[in-house]
């Protein structure tokens, strides 16, 4: 495995970590939101699932470009 290979591999494991402990406390967000808004803990919900997909997008923009 060469440097940039490790590079990213460590940069994907602390991003699925990072999501990982962020969908480990979503319920009890979710739940504390739903009481002030229901609207717009489902606001949070979307935005937490598109900025995972946003961070991997970007990310692979950037390989591509420094590639």
């Amino acid at each position: 495995m060469d440097r940039d290979s490790k590079n990213a591999a460590i940069a994907a494991l602390v991003i699925l970590l990072a999501f990982g402990l962020g969908a480990y406390f979503m319920p009890t967000i979710m739940l504390a939101l739903g009481k002030v808004s229901p609207l717009f803990a489902g606001i949070v919900a979307v935005l937490f699932v598109a900025a995972f997909f946003l961070v991997f997008w970007l990310r692979g923009r950037r390989q591509r470009r420094d590639g």
